[in-house]
């Protein structure tokens, strides 16, 4: 692991650095190419501090998984981002989740019919499933790209300030942060979310990335009883808010998709026809993953908006703070990516995704949406990778008025934009 010991001081800002990486499954290996500019434009700079330059690291669902290995290399950003990249490029499939369970709807029969007969909910209860996929493997990838053990030593040292993860209570209804910080950070609640200060550790992660259906929920103690917990975007109302809330002023939140999508131009052919429930699950996970984000980036400039009106020396009568916020979010529509990988997707999976009786694009189209998020699969998180990092340098004069860095050597920003894989 890429983890030497740093000679740098232990930072002096009294500006905290949040960094938000938001869910979407296989969609957030978007944030490692975001991740890898931000390196390179540092360098170019003239940057030679090894720390990381986020001292607040957040992330929910698979943006858990890449916030918790970034804090846990908090002393060495680049080595760590290059560690991550290299785990994204090689992934596959059966490093992530077991297709195993779906056996139960290997069939000739569309899902529809199944479900209208009931043969499928039965042979659910029979079996005693609890998720569409194992998630198990994931567990040992875990273990060897987040060395979780390392995170009180580098917040002893000054390199991160706090890592905090959400999960869903299935029991509750709760939508809780888990966080671990110094003792002088103090837990927040609000109407149906709470934060919870915690060891934080690969349970945690796994509940925050178990996407509801997909995979089983996750039991996490909470003191005096045990809850089930799944995926952290559901129900989550303010992604940028525990950042805000762990002492964040400037805040970079990494986007997986819709906030700046252009509009799909799609023939009329692939939108007409009732919705498969590939299409229907599809949708339903965007919902969840990706519109929350750009509400709560709505609001956070509507409150900046505010304050800008209010003089400066009445401004301490509120408890609203400015906060600076720089997105970055895909330039191209995810899905529509997915749709050109789809095909790599185990067979079992792939039966999720339309009609077996449709032309083989136009099922992929279809499911694309779905897709995206199962795609755990290294040609279409590459491409991916290359869009990120595309999309920030497309964004490096504000990356760099964001950090306070010095413009670099034009030559080494330049990086061409991703193409479809080959």
């Amino acid at each position: 692991m890429p983890f030497a010991a740093p000679t740098d001081p232990p930072r002096t800002d009294t500006s905290p650095v949040g960094l938000v990486l938001t869910g979407g499954g296989a969609r957030a290996a978007y944030q490692v190419g975001v991740l890898q500019a931000i390196g390179r434009l540092r360098r170019s700079a003239g940057e030679r501090s090894r720390f990381n330059p986020f001292q607040i690291i957040t992330g929910t669902s698979a943006g858990a998984i890449n916030a918790a290995a970034l804090a846990c290399g908090a002393d060495d950003f680049e080595a760590t981002v290059r560690m991550i990249g290299r785990a994204w490029s090689g992934l596959g499939p059966g490093q992530v989740y077991r297709a195993d369970a779906l056996s139960v709807v290997r069939s000739d029969a569309p899902w529809a019919r199944l479900l209208s007969a009931g043969w499928l909910i039965a042979r659910w209860r029979r079996s005693g499933l609890r998720s569409l996929l194992d998630n198990t493997p994931l567990r040992q990838v875990l273990a060897q790209m987040v060395p979780l053990q390392r995170l009180d030593e580098l917040m002893a040292r000054g390199c991160l300030d706090a890592l905090a993860v959400t999960a869903s209570s299935y029991g509750s209804g709760e939508h809780v942060t888990f966080f671990q910080a110094g003792p002088q950070q103090q837990p927040w609640v609000r109407s149906k979310r709470m934060a919870v200060p915690v060891r934080i550790t690969h349970d945690h992660l796994l509940a925050s990335s178990a996407i509801p259906f997909v995979f089983p929920a996750t039991p996490l103690d909470m003191g005096s009883h045990v809850e089930y917990f799944g995926d952290g975007s559901m129900r989550q109302s303010a992604p940028l808010s525990a950042a805000i809330h762990l002492g964040a002023r400037r805040v970079l939140a990494i986007g997986s998709g819709r906030v700046q999508e252009p509009q799909a131009r799609l023939a009329p052919n692939a939108l007409s026809g009732y919705p498969s429930l590939a299409q229907i699950a599809g949708h339903t996970l965007s919902s969840i993953f990706l519109d929350s984000l750009t509400a709560d980036v709505e609001r956070v400039r509507r409150i900046n908006a505010t304050l800008s009106l209010i003089p400066l020396e009445e401004r301490h009568r509120t408890t609203l703070r400015h906060v600076e916020l720089l997105l970055i979010a895909p330039s191209q529509r995810v899905d529509l990516i997915a749709a050109r990988h789809a095909h790599a997707l185990p067979p079992a999976v792939r039966s999720l995704l339309g009609e077996p009786s449709m032309p083989r694009a136009a099922e992929e189209l279809k499911g694309a949406a779905l897709a995206s998020y199962l795609l755990f699969e290294k040609a279409f998180t590459r491409e991916l990778i290359a869009l990120g990092r595309s999309d920030a340098m497309a964004q490096r004069d504000e990356i760099r008025r964001f950090f306070g860095w010095k413009r670099g050597q034009s030559a080494r920003d330049v990086v061409k934009a991703p193409g479809p894989a080959a």
